[in-house]
């Protein structure tokens, strides 16, 4: 197997050169400060009540573990933390993908996908017009080294977010389900990737599959709902104050809410899920399990 991987012919065993998009098109502003780990303690304390809704947000996807407990993130983002570890790129990349983050197209065969998640630097910070390239092969294997199927760009907006809506890529000989990406924060190096999927029977024998880069993957609607955050390696002062003014609404940090409570935050309104007091960093839009929009 491993002189097959590292054969001219693998489909894994190349990494040509490709340029990434500078992003022109992001939209600016600067990334609110969104602990992590403030967060994930939201969603820890929230997973009895309700463990299905944890996804959209920071660490927020991170499902319960058989025996009942959190497992650690994929990776853990915390001060000093390892960023997202780096994979080979393949023969398959192309350069100028066209910007968008929906890669479906009518009559595409497949199981729908969308992953979910933030991308972040070494201080657990968000980041704000990161472009993320993403390519995979279609339902029966095949990549379209012709055009641009299944391959896109987006940038993360000011929140550090991104949303890809696609397929479930298929299997093709020597090597597990994947997604591939490229990930540039702006100015810095390009981090090239691979996602993976948990349970695959060919996780244990593909050699290049890292179970550091497993998404979090559930069943839903009839189609697959995944997460995964990006930490880059980019320097970052935790202790840098918001650059930009909290959004205004009715909710506050502070206030003690009781389910069925309803508020407002940046123009949009939300149904408290479960009691709690509000913190810092459990923003409507970052905890689901608390709240969700009406």
């Amino acid at each position: 197997m491993d002189s097959e991987k590292n054969s001219p012919n693998h489909p894994d065993s190349a990494n040509h050169p490709g340029s990434a998009q500078s992003p022109q098109s992001a939209e600016p502003g600067s990334p609110r400060l969104i602990r992590r780990k403030t967060v994930l303690r939201a969603a820890l304390a929230a997973t009895a009540a309700v463990p299905l809704v944890l996804a959209g947000a920071p660490a927020l996807a991170r499902t319960l573990a058989a025996s009942g407990k959190a497992p650690e993130l994929t990776p853990s983002c915390d001060d000093g933390d390892d960023p997202t570890p780096e994979q080979i790129e393949g023969p398959y990349f192309k350069p100028n993908s066209p910007q968008r983050s929906s890669l479906l197209e009518p009559g595409m065969p497949g199981t729908p996908l969308t992953v979910t998640g933030y991308v972040f630097g070494r201080a657990c910070l968000p980041i704000s017009g990161v472009l993320l390239d993403f390519w995979q092969a279609d339902t029966n294997g095949a990549y379209d080294n012709t055009g641009f199927r299944l391959r896109g760009h987006q940038f993360t907006n000011a929140q550090g977010a991104f949303t890809l809506t696609t397929i479930v890529p298929g299997l093709y000989p020597g090597r597990t389900r994947h997604l591939h990406a490229k990930v540039q924060a702006p100015g810095r190096p390009i981090l090239t990737t691979q996602l993976y999927f948990p349970n695959e029977p060919r996780n244990a024998t593909d050699t290049i599959f890292d179970p550091r880069l497993l998404m979090t993957v559930r069943d839903a609607g009839g189609g697959r709902e995944a997460s995964f955050d990006f930490v880059l390696d980019v320097p970052q002062d935790p202790g840098q104050p918001p650059t930009t003014p909290p959004p205004s609404g009715t909710w506050a940090v502070g206030t003690a809410y009781r389910a069925g409570d309803q508020v407002t935050y940046a123009g949009r309104t939300y149904l408290c899920q479960q009691p709690h007091t509000a913190q810092p960093g459990w923003e409507p839009p970052n905890v689901p399990a608390l709240w969700l929009p009406a």
